[in-house]
């Protein structure tokens, strides 16, 4: 079922950019701003905070930031977690679910998601096993289903816009971090692949993603940009949060001795050594 949904998105996607190319920018910013909300539902509740608890976020905050990354087809946040710990757990080995050193680029940014089968969530969820997270798997369905033909109330191009051209830009760039943030060259067998790409923070929206070395040198961080002119919009947020009582408990980095990866182009990279 997942590999035909993503097809189906990619056709959709391709008629949409064929007889839509230019949807007015009411459309555009709309599609933008969903898709920068559900970004954000990844960056600061998914990742930081369910699947490596780097802060507590406020119960309301939580759910709707869990209801803009479940609209932006990031899926269930229990399945995520654990797809996430996992590969965490066992980076760079046969049993890393998403590692493009097992399977290459493609099964790193996309085969994985259909073909890897199941990571067993009472092994590495056992926390989200709680009806408040259960409640959303049964709305996943109908939410996508809102997502991708939502925008037909609209029009056409508001519902290719809205709908499969949006779900498959988020799609990659959330990809992307699976695949060539973890494809430093130069790297011994069995060492650490990830890097940060500052192009890549581009696509992200500068919500902090593509700051990928820094997030696996020390991954318990609620912040992933750790230098001035690392844009990391996620932090920002996190901050604003705690200012406001609504994010306690947040894990800050100790930036004494940092240790990451840079590429600052597609194809330049600068390896530096990572903190154990």
């Amino acid at each position: 079922m997942t590999f035909f949904y993503l097809l189906a998105i990619h056709l959709l996607a391709l008629i949409g950019l064929i007889f839509f190319p230019a949807p007015g920018w009411k459309v555009a910013a709309l599609s933008f701003g969903i898709a920068w909300l559900g970004g954000m539902g990844v960056t600061v509740c998914y990742h930081r905070t369910l699947a490596h608890t780097a802060l507590r976020l406020h119960p309301a905050v939580r759910h709707l930031l869990i209801l803009f990354a479940m609209f932006n087809g990031s899926g269930a946040p229990d399945t995520w977690t654990a797809n996430h710990r996992q590969h965490h757990a066992k980076v760079e080995t046969p049993e890393d679910i998403s590692s493009p050193s097992i399977g290459g680029f493609w099964w790193s940014h996309l085969r994985w998601l259909w073909q890897a089968g199941n990571v067993p969530l009472s092994r590495w969820c056992p926390d989200l096993d709680k009806a408040e997270y259960r409640f959303w798997n049964r709305l996943q369905v109908p939410l996508l289903a809102l997502s991708l033909f939502g925008g037909l109330a609209l029009g056409p191009a508001a519902f290719f816009w809205l709908g499969p051209m949006r779900l498959v830009g988020s799609l990659h760039m959330q990809c992307f971090i699976n695949s060539i943030a973890h494809m430093r060259e130069g790297r011994k067998p069995g060492e650490d692949s990830s890097q940060n790409i500052v192009w890549l923070g581009f696509l992200h929206f500068f919500q902090g993603e593509n700051w990928h070395g820094n997030h696996h040198a020390k991954p318990s961080s609620a912040r992933l940009g750790w230098k001035l002119w690392q844009i990391d919009f996620g932090w920002y947020a996190i901050v604003l949060l705690e200012a406001g009582g609504l994010a306690t408990k947040v894990k800050r980095p100790n930036l004494l001795t940092p240790g990451a990866r840079y590429r600052l182009w597609p194809f330049a990279s600068t390896p530096a050594t990572p903190e154990n």
